[in-house]
């Protein structure tokens, strides 16, 4: 299965450096142009000063966290272990300031940072912990019946929504509880049709989910069902992110053409205007908090090697195209970041672009890219992970060799 990326909500993953690479930053180089021709940017490695608590360092993974999954906050990462465990640590220097150990086994359903209400909370087969961000203690668990596990996670509002299913999931009798983010006092719960692999999205009172064809919006307080996507808008998968709800082509499609993008309105899910998108398959998605969504497109017979391409939901317009093999992504400081394509005589590099001006970008909006590290190589299946607010900095998890390295935003 490809590896996917998931926007839940409002819910937020030791040698220094290189040569002429400090904590604080170091000085720009000359500008570096890519191999792959007139499809792909030509950027300036730069290492950009930061301000702040903030810095440069790598820090070894332990093999738990390794095969679990990390987050972060403006304050520390934190790393969820495959037992259900967490590992708390420093933003200044990635030494390990808190653990919660753990020791179950089974199915991961990932790791959710929710800063709002300093919970970090991850679930390992039956069983979902949560940890407080400020003291690193154990907040509250919660125990399935024997059979069942947990597939999927959200938060908003001070709530913690979590889907769960039988075990193995047939694409029956999944169920998704709310329970306060404080303590994991029991809210409410419904029976949901879902598909494997799609997301959580809860904003603005609303949770939704995707059972692979329609979309689902329910009140946060309740759970009643305020909304339903109409049948004529298609939703193999849901893209979420920044409050935006778009549905594209399933990335495991094994067909040749794919149906139509669409935006959905987050209050009624009726179809709002929509760029046409490519009629190659949709991998993997991304959309910032000002309405620009960058999708991976690849042929449906190998996505290896695509495009990501930018669109404007707000204008309803494509914005711009580069280049690139298949990779992690997110957006940080108002720039798309991902990594350089491995096929290219840049390779290993973390690249940022401007989510408007695109790989044409000048001056301050040209792309950018980082040195090259052993964290960002190819081969390490690395994993972008942003603290948010204006830290300046993005942390890479390096799963084949684990370890982290925090870096400057290029």
């Amino acid at each position: 299965m490809k590896r996917r990326i998931v926007a839940v909500g409002a819910a937020l993953l030791v040698l220094v450096g290189c040569a002429g690479n400090t904590a604080s930053g170091g000085p720009k180089t000359p500008a570096v142009s890519s191999s792959s021709g007139a499809s792909g940017p030509t950027v300036e490695m730069t290492s950009t000063s930061v301000s702040g608590p903030w810095r440069a360092w790598t820090a070894s993974l332990s093999s738990r966290e390794a095969h679990g999954s990390c987050g972060a906050t403006a304050h520390q990462v934190v790393c969820a272990t495959d037992s259900g465990g967490f590992v708390g640590r420093s933003r200044a220097d990635g030494r390990i300031t808190w653990t919660v150990p753990a020791g179950d086994r089974g199915k991961s359903a990932g790791l959710l940072v929710d800063a709002a209400d300093e919970r970090a909370v991850t679930g390992v087969a039956g069983r979902i912990r949560a940890a407080n961000l400020r003291t690193g203690a154990q907040a509250w668990t919660r125990r399935l019946p024997t059979g069942r596990a947990y597939l999927a996670f959200g938060a908003a509002d001070g709530n913690v929504y979590a889907l769960h299913a039988p075990d193995p999931f047939t694409g029956t009798a999944a169920v998704l509880d709310a329970v306060r983010a404080s303590d994991g006092r029991p809210l409410w719960h419904r029976t949901v049709v879902w598909s494997t692999g799609e997301p959580l999205a809860a904003f603005r009172g609303r949770v939704y989910t995707s059972d692979g064809t329609r979309v689902t919006a329910r009140d946060a307080r309740t759970g009643n069902t305020v909304a339903t996507s109409p049948t004529s808008a298609e939703c193999p998968h849901l893209v979420t992110g920044g409050h935006y709800l778009v549905c594209t082509g399933s990335p495991f499609s094994a067909g040749d053409t794919f149906p139509p993008m669409r935006r959905l309105d987050p209050a009624t899910l009726r179809p709002l205007p929509t760029p046409r998108n490519t009629i190659d398959k949709p991998v993997r998605g991304v959309i910032s908090e000002d309405g620009v969504l960058v999708l991976y497109e690849a042929g449906a017979e190998d996505t290896s090697a695509g495009n990501w391409n930018a669109y404007d939901l707000e204008n309803d317009r494509r914005l711009w195209s580069t280049y690139a093999t298949e990779a992690d992504a997110t957006v940080a400081g108002g720039r798309f970041v991902t990594f350089t394509p491995g096929n290219d005589a840049t390779r290993g590099r973390v690249l940022t672009i401007d989510l408007h001006a695109g790989p044409q970008g000048t001056g301050d909006a040209a792309p950018r890219m980082s040195a090259a590290y052993a964290q960002t190589r190819d081969g390490e299946h690395p994993v972008l992970v942003t603290p948010g607010g204006n830290t300046g900095h993005v942390v890479v998890m390096a799963r084949t060799h684990g370890s982290l390295r925090s870096l400057p935003l290029p």
